[in-house]
């Protein structure tokens, strides 16, 4: 639990601190509709940041599920190819603005965040899948 407080005040950090940066321009909120089209493109790449046991209760189709919280969430997102196109969300919003910020500061260009998160996805009727 001591490393998960740590994780989050750290990620906490690097918000206060990514005010400060000109690398926020490459994130682009979106609402659902946008972000719906958005993810039809040829190449981009669908990025859960819940925990597996959320994704496992659903998540959009063909999404990778990469946790927020998790303490490998840098590591595991420095191996993805900075140059292609990542629509992210979670949950609310909030941990998709956590991972989207951390990834612009990471040099990632061309990031799309879901606002509201996956609660918003579905009230507008969007499917989730579960395999």
């Amino acid at each position: 639990m001591k490393t998960r407080k740590l994780v989050l005040i750290l990620i906490a950090s690097a918000l206060v601190l990514a005010g400060c940066s000109s690398s926020k321009g490459a994130i682009t909120n979106m609402n659902s509709s946008d972000f719906s089209s958005k993810i039809q493109e040829q190449g981009v790449v669908v990025l859960d940041v819940r925990t597996p046991s959320e994704y496992a209760q659903g998540h959009i189709a063909n999404a990778i599920n990469i946790d927020v919280e998790a303490g490998t969430f840098n590591s595991e997102v420095a191996k993805l190819d900075k140059t292609k196109t990542y629509a992210v969300y979670c949950h609310s919003g909030r941990r998709s603005a956590i991972a989207t910020t951390a990834m612009a500061r990471a040099g990632f260009e061309h990031i799309f965040n879901l606002q509201n998160g996956l609660t918003d996805w579905m009230v507008h009727g969007m499917m989730v899948v579960t395999s």
